[in-house]
């Protein structure tokens, strides 16, 4: 029995900005359904995060979170089992009231998970037991550890934080729960973080697509597992939000460039040499014409000594880091408007008089 895993597709995120609904619809209608249909998939598992805000949604959001996503799966009849994820519970310390059981009952396919329980998938004559735990919080807690501990499941399936593993490529946490609670498990799989990543029996898997900078070139997608053999397939998406193109004019004739790299799409142009600030500008107005969404240039590596530089590294400024930090963390206040705030004390400390 094959099941599909999609996990923390955060509708809504980023202010609930239109480019990225839209970025998401391409994903759903070009790469998640025509895989699911192909491979016969009826039982579709959610672990957690659906949604982005955990106190109020957005009603256009919603609405196109329906018409790529839910309507789809029910039109397929397609079974759905979905956790509970921290940002979809309103209060912190219980999963009780929360946004898929609020937002979805018209959905008679889906089943919200809001209680750790063992699930039995049926085919034809087996049935697969699974572990399902929704977010851990202080009022679940207990039921919690006595689900892991008294299940029969020897697969688990969450939405954890756990020891050792990374939120974000080269980010690992140092908090969580013990790894070694999910040893007696064949398999744990896990939403929540949202790099890709296994150690040991435990596979974290990873969201579907970029949300900021810290995903860029980090493959991203669901995956098709299955139930009677284990084997767990990652189909990666291949759409992506960002792109980083490096400048150098002693390398390659600016004129040359096929810009389209920048069409709908994020930009960060890093200026290694720029010996012909005409061509620079010129090329850089072939980029804007392509419609980006952003273009941020990135220059200025004098306290860089040549081949100090990985090209694996993102280089960003003060207000990147501090507005990638800003998008990645939970908090029920107006993402926009902390950034703009703290912008302008940046602005300002920089402006400042060294008396």
């Amino acid at each position: 029995m094959k099941v599909a895993i999609i996990t923390d597709q955060h509708f809504g995120a980023r202010n609930d900005s239109i480019a990225f609904l839209d970025f998401y619809e391409k994903f759903y209608e070009n790469t998640f359904f025509p895989t699911i249909d192909s491979a016969g998939i009826t039982t579709v598992l959610v672990l957690g995060d659906t949604f982005d805000r955990r106190k109020y949604v957005n009603f256009y959001a919603l609405d196109r979170a329906k018409k790529m996503f839910f309507d789809k799966l029910a039109e397929r009849n397609i079974t759905v089992h979905m956790l509970a994820g921290n940002h979809d519970t309103y209060y912190k310390n219980t999963n009780e009231v929360n946004s898929p059981d609020l937002l979805l009952r018209e959905y008679d396919n889906i089943t919200v998970i809001d209680t750790p329980q063992t699930i039995h998938l049926k085919y034809e004559d087996t049935s697969y037991d699974v572990c399902m735990m929704p977010w851990i919080c202080p009022e679940n807690y207990s039921n919690s550890m006595a689900e892991i501990k008294n299940t029969s499941a020897e697969i688990c399936m969450g939405h954890f934080e756990i020891s050792g593993f990374a939120m974000y490529r080269g980010m690992e946490s140092h908090e969580g729960l013990d790894p070694t609670l999910f040893q007696k498990f064949d398999l744990a799989f896990s939403g929540h973080y949202h790099h890709r990543s296994t150690k040991g029996n435990i596979t974290y898997l990873g969201n579907p697509y970029e949300l900021t900078w810290q995903d860029y070139n980090d493959p991203r997608g669901f995956h098709i597992f299955d139930l009677s053999d284990r084997s767990l397939q990652f189909v990666e998406n291949p759409y992506t939000m960002f792109e980083r193109f490096e400048y150098d004019d002693t390398g390659f004739d600016p004129d040359g460039i096929d810009t389209s790299f920048a069409e709908s799409k994020y930009v960060k142009v890093v200026v290694v040499n720029k010996t012909d600030l005409y061509k620079f500008d010129k090329f850089m107005a072939r980029v804007y014409n392509n419609n980006p969404y952003e273009v941020k240039i990135i220059e200025d590596f004098s306290e860089f000594n040549e081949g100090a530089v990985s090209s694996e590294i993102d280089l960003e400024d003060t207000m990147d880091v501090l507005n990638n930090y800003i998008d990645s963390i939970q908090t029920d206040s107006d993402k926009e408007k902390i950034k703009t705030y703290l912008k302008s004390l940046y602005t300002e400390a920089v402006n400042m008089e060294v008396v």
